[in-house]
């Protein structure tokens, strides 16, 4: 007699962040519809995704890179001379802005990762300041005045982008390729991986596991998928300067990463989300001073919230699961 054997459920946790996903997709699918800027709404998930490679190093690696901008800005320059000066399709300009800020990152990876904490990460800061400069200095990036008018161009040389709701769907099938492509690598095996090297690295090394290589591969993926990001938002805005490559970038999406939370996946994206969403409504009205409110939002959220909002969202919600289990275990 065969044996019925019982395929496991899904939590009710799980159920809700299923649901939560999809009515998100579903916002962000009909946010034109619904009067939403589109520009803003891609400039957003550009950011969203930034901060998402930001946080597969950070967060599940345990790797803290103070020069992350220099992945971001460079695939900004990359995408924006391939596409204005050599007329190249947006796909291939961004296929080339997301491969040139891998390269980078395998050199600046080959150099750093064999350190840890703080001089990991001053090396990444010093070589991104390096990059900073040869984007001020090089001749094709405009310097200063930086990469203007950058055209969308026809994607696959068909379907224009110049009206914003095509470039607004083509960015959002992005960024959802790009966010269940950050989940797969998470809950692979060398996902788990990493989680080890992050908790115990000398455990892992015990185990016959090759470190340096694990992290040099994350690195390389964070800093192609942060690239991928700046691709993206030059394409967007149509042009790249210097602030894209500017260490106070590297700042920025580690402000949106805490802010959410380190090491979820939603995380980075709230915080994403919130400082755009300031820096928008508030420049406006207080200009410079919208640095000094989102840095004392910072403070407050680091103060009262160490894990970031989902972060601590999550906590309180197996605090409740963890609660009512003991309240309803039978008492010997």
């Amino acid at each position: 007699m065969n044996k019925v054997i019982s395929q496991p459920t899904m939590t009710s946790a799980a159920k809700l962040t299923r649901m939560t996903y999809w009515a998100l997709l579903a916002l962000v699918l009909l946010a034109p519809a619904l009067g939403l800027y589109p520009v803003f709404v891609m400039k957003l998930l550009c950011f969203a995704l930034f901060a998402c490679a930001f946080n597969l190093l950070l967060g599940f690696t345990g790797l803290l890179s103070f020069g992350h901008a220099a992945f971001f800005g460079s695939a900004a320059y990359i995408t924006g001379w391939f596409i204005k000066a050599q007329g190249w399709t947006p796909e291939l300009g961004i296929l080339a802005g997301t491969v040139g800020a891998g390269l980078i990152g395998l050199v600046v990876g080959v150099v750093a990762i064999r350190r840890q904490g703080i001089y990991f990460a001053m090396i990444t800061l010093a070589i991104a300041q390096m990059v900073f400069f040869v984007c001020l200095q090089a001749p094709f990036t405009g310097g200063e005045d930086g990469l203007q008018g950058v055209p969308r161009g026809n994607l696959l040389g068909v379907l224009s982008l110049e009206s914003d709701t095509a470039l607004y769907y083509f960015v959002v099938a992005v960024f959802v390729l790009c966010f269940l492509f950050i989940s797969r690598i998470v809950h692979s095996p060398f996902g788990q991986v990493l989680k080890m090297i992050r908790e115990n690295e000398p455990r892992a090394i015990s185990l016959g596991y090759q470190v340096d290589r694990y992290k040099l591969l994350a690195f390389v993926l964070s800093a192609s998928l942060a690239g991928l990001a700046g691709a993206l938002k030059t394409l967007v805005m149509g042009f790249a300067t210097l602030s894209d490559v500017h260490w106070s970038m590297s700042g920025e999406v580690i402000l949106m990463t805490l802010l959410g939370g380190v090491g979820t996946f939603f995380g980075p994206v709230l915080g994403s989300g919130i400082v755009i969403a300031l820096q928008n409504l508030l420049a406006d009205k207080v200009g410079s001073w919208v640095t000094v409110i989102i840095g004392a939002i910072f403070v407050v959220c680091v103060l009262a919230f160490r894990k970031g909002i989902v972060g601590e969202l999550q906590a309180f919600r197996e605090r409740r699961r963890v609660a009512v289990t003991k309240a309803a275990a039978p008492r010997t």
